[in-house]
C-alpha cells in the first residue's frame, strides 16, 4: 500500500468518525399527543371506532349462525344479547358507529372534491345526500321490522 492510499484511508477513517457529528434536533414527543387537542383526539377516535364495526358485523355473523342452527340456539343468543353487560356494551359500541359514519360522511367532501363548471360545490351539498340516502333507508329498515304481519 501506498502512503497516498493509506493518508486517504485515514482521512476517511477520521471523516466517518467525528466527535461532533450534526444529529438532527428531534422534540420529544408523549405517547399521550393525541389527547393534547380536539381534532387529534376525534382522528383517534374515529380510528378506533371502526373496532365498533368490526363488532356488529361480528355479531351479526353469530346471529346468522345461531339462527341456521335452529330455534334453540338462536333463543339461547339472544337471552345473551340482552343481558346488562351486553346491551350496555352493544350501545356504547352503537354511539361509536353512528360516530363513525357522521365522521365519514363528513369527510367525503374533503375526500372527493366535486366541481361543476370549474367552480367547487360547497361541502354541504356533496355531504347532504349521504345523509338523506342515510335517513331514507334507516326508515325503511325500520318499517319493515316494526310492521304488524
Amino acid at each position: 500500500m501506498t502512503d497516498q492510499m493509506m493518508a486517504d484511508q485515514m482521512m476517511t477513517d477520521q471523516a466517518a468518525r467525528t466527535e461532533f457529528h450534526p444529529r438532527w434536533y428531534r422534540e420529544r414527543v408523549s405517547t399521550w399527543w393525541w389527547l393534547g387537542e380536539w381534532h387529534y383526539l376525534k382522528f383517534i377516535l374515529r380510528e378506533l371506532s371502526s373496532l365498533s364495526v368490526a363488532w356488529f358485523v361480528g355479531l351479526t355473523l353469530f346471529q346468522l349462525r345461531a339462527l341456521l342452527h335452529g330455534p334453540e340456539t338462536y333463543a339461547r343468543f339472544s337471552a345473551r344479547l340482552q343481558s346488562p353487560v351486553m346491551v350496555a356494551f352493544n350501545l356504547i359500541a352503537f354511539c361509536f358507529v353512528m360516530f363513525h359514519a357522521i365522521t365519514w360522511f363528513n369527510l367525503a367532501p374533503r375526500a372527493m372534491p366535486v366541481r361543476i363548471g370549474g367552480k367547487r360545490v360547497p361541502e354541504f351539498l356533496v355531504a347532504a345526500p349521504n345523509y338523506a340516502l342515510w335517513i331514507i333507508v334507516s326508515a325503511f329498515v325500520g318499517w319493515l321490522l316494526l310492521r304488524t304481519p
